[in-house]
């Protein structure tokens, strides 16, 4: 008779793999795997086997894609990292930009439930996302049709992060904490919160996809 899973194990978080990881972590287990095996023929196949192993490791930790129980609010964070900076927008929006790093869990989340109006890809360059700069980076543009009115969110390449993964394309009816798509490494989520709508984070604060309440009441 099958084991009942203890409740520790019950309540602990699914977690799955990032839809796009594949290309980078396929190639990297496998080269993990052939370099181990060869290591029991040979061992100086240790000096390549014991990198690619913690390679390995590293990239099933950076593609991690765990559920989470979607909070209640306006706007949620799309992405998790650092608020790196609230700005004032000419036309009365406020943008927050979450900047993530490697460490964290880089599949991004919908910040409203509503229709995905567009998703534009928009060419740039790949200086680190952490820089002022990095305004004109490799980056895709995300517009929603939302109770509050249109909401701009941009998926921004980094130095190292090359390519930007839709989930979604427009038209999709998303619901609010919905997986929409990947970046690749380190990067960064701006968000454009509408006129009238006051952020509920600051500079600094550390923020969970889908969990994180990015306005105030």
């Amino acid at each position: 008779m099958p084991l009942s899973p203890s409740p520790r194990s019950a309540n602990r978080p699914r977690v799955r793999l990032a839809r796009g990881a594949s290309p980078w972590l396929a190639p990297t287990l496998l080269t993990a795997a052939a370099c181990s095996a060869l290591t029991r023929r040979n061992g100086t196949w240790a000096l390549a086997a014991v990198p690619a192993t913690a390679l390995g490791a590293g990239m099933l930790w950076f593609f991690r894609d765990p559920e989470r129980a979607i909070s209640q609010g306006r706007v949620i964070c799309p992405a998790d990292g650092v608020v790196q900076s609230i700005d004032a927008w000419p036309d009365g929006r406020t943008r927050v930009a979450i900047f993530m790093s490697p460490l964290n869990v880089h599949v991004n989340r919908a910040p409203l439930s509503g229709t995905v109006t567009s998703v534009e890809h928009i060419a740039g360059g790949f200086v680190p996302a952490f820089n002022k700069d990095s305004d004109r980076n490799e980056r895709v543009v995300w517009h929603f049709d939302t109770e509050l009115g249109d909401i701009e969110m941009v998926q921004i390449a980094g130095a190292v992060a090359r390519r930007i993964i839709p989930y979604v394309p427009a038209g999709t009816k998303v619901d609010q904490g919905e997986r929409i798509g990947l970046i690749r490494f380190g990067s960064r989520v701006d968000t454009y919160l509408p006129a009238g709508v006051e952020p509920g984070v600051r500079i600094g604060e550390r923020t969970t996809a889908g969990v994180t309440r990015l306005d105030r009441d």
